[in-house]
């Protein structure tokens, strides 16, 4: 078994109580905790070397420019980019897709094309595509689900079609936590000259991401689901797409020359990336990704299937208790579990447990789509990392028991 009790250490946080309790946080779905390294990489920057990167001949500003773009090399590295300049730093995953949606898909695709994602998606690679497709006339089609929540294979072959210019999908499901295989999605969008853009916000602190094997064009992530500061996401594209497309946001830092009726920009990947960066938010990533790459992702997905395999025939056991994705045989369950508790609303079920020190999400998840094709308003969501124990689950498991007891329901 995989023991994560060496890494609690790291992070302050998780020593704290939340209602007189030890904090179980299962919400790692939504944001990470962060550790000392993280933190102190942060205040490094901000205490040390707090300058304007870009814009200044003086020692801070270059130092500061100095973290920023190994941060941006770091990150090429640590997805296999090809190159540095395919690295556009965004303040979270959203910015980076509706950078794709209006800088490529505005310009790309026209009324009678069509657009294909999953049901799935996070609204974040959901509603950018609505806009496209009604701004252009496009048709928005989706990949529905087989009975254990993977994608359906017939929908994938035969809603990609000739007509596809675009095929959104995430690598795993912020919802059932189901790995997807985005490899053979981006070889069927590629087959029909479509662009392949690849959601890994649930993905990249999980597992090894390699976006030069995965083929796709566009990937985009959050700093701050992989241990590292709110406010820094990451859009790779292929350089040669990238370079065609014109500016998302336009200011200062992204020009060549400015006359007082036209302005050329600057080349990649500047051209994308308009005032002021947020460079300590760099700054914690490379530190999120030397701390990630220490422990070695091997090692994090065993934790993770250690404590799904741990939770599952438990929660099966409890006659209450509705699961949602858990039922695939396939080897592509992550450690997120979504489940309801009969007769109580996920939003009562979490408040219950948080009174117990255990941290859930309830709603919708930004996924109300996935939610009704299910015949679901809402769920509740554990998701687990790489500091979470089996102690975290007992606790979890335990205040589950509690809960229709509480509102007044036998067991």
């Amino acid at each position: 078994m995989a023991d994560a009790q060496e890494f609690l250490k790291d992070f302050p946080l998780l020593k704290m109580k939340m209602n007189g309790k030890q904090i179980a946080y299962l919400d790692n779905g939504a944001t990470t905790q962060k550790p000392e390294q993280i933190i102190k990489a942060i205040c490094g920057y901000y205490g040390g070397c707090n300058a304007n990167p870009h814009r200044g001949a003086y020692a801070l500003s270059v130092k500061a420019t100095e973290i920023y773009e190994n941060a941006r090399a770091r990150t090429a590295k640590f997805i296999n980019a090809a190159r540095p300049e395919e690295i556009i730093f965004t303040k979270n995953a959203t910015e980076a897709l509706n950078l794709v949606a209006y800088s490529y898909g505005l310009h790309n695709v026209k009324a009678g094309d069509e657009i294909v994602i999953s049901i799935t998606e996070h609204h974040s690679n959901l509603v950018p595509w609505q806009f496209v497709a009604k701004t252009t006339g496009a048709t928005l089609k989706y990949i529905y689900l087989e009975k254990d929540g993977n994608l359906l294979d017939e929908d994938i072959e035969t809603k990609i079609t000739e007509k596809t210019k675009i095929v959104a999908v995430t690598q795993v499901s912020n919802v059932l936590g189901l790995k997807n295989d985005v490899k053979k999605i981006v070889k069927k969008a590629h087959s029909v000259g479509a662009v392949a853009i690849v959601d890994g916000s649930q993905s990249v602190a999980h597992m090894k991401v390699d976006v030069r094997d995965l083929d796709c064009d566009f990937f985009a992530f959050s700093g701050h689901k992989m241990l590292s500061p709110m406010g820094i996401g990451v859009l790779y594209g292929k350089y040669d797409i990238l370079d065609a497309m014109p500016p998302f946001l336009r200011g200062g830092d992204m020009i060549e020359y400015v006359e007082e009726q036209d302005t050329t920009y600057a080349e990649l990947p500047a051209k994308f990336e308009a005032g002021t960066q947020n460079v300590g938010g760099a700054a914690g990533l490379t530190a999120a990704i030397d701390y990630l790459e220490t422990i070695t992702f091997d090692r994090i997905e065993a934790i993770e299937k250690d404590l799904v395999d741990y939770a599952l025939p438990q929660l099966r056991e409890l006659p209450y208790i509705e699961l949602y994705g858990c039922d695939t045989t396939r080897d592509n369950k992550t450690g997120i579990i979504a489940f309801n508790v009969k007769d109580v609303h996920p939003h009562d079920v979490a408040s219950i447990l948080d009174s117990y020190g255990v941290a859930v999400r309830a709603g919708h998840h930004c996924a109300q789509p996935l939610h009704r094709y299910l015949g679901q308003n809402a769920s509740c969501r554990a998701s687990f990392y790489l500091y979470n124990t089996r102690e975290d689950i007992d606790r979890w498991i335990d205040a589950l028991k509690k809960v229709r007891g509480v509102l007044g329901y036998g067991a």
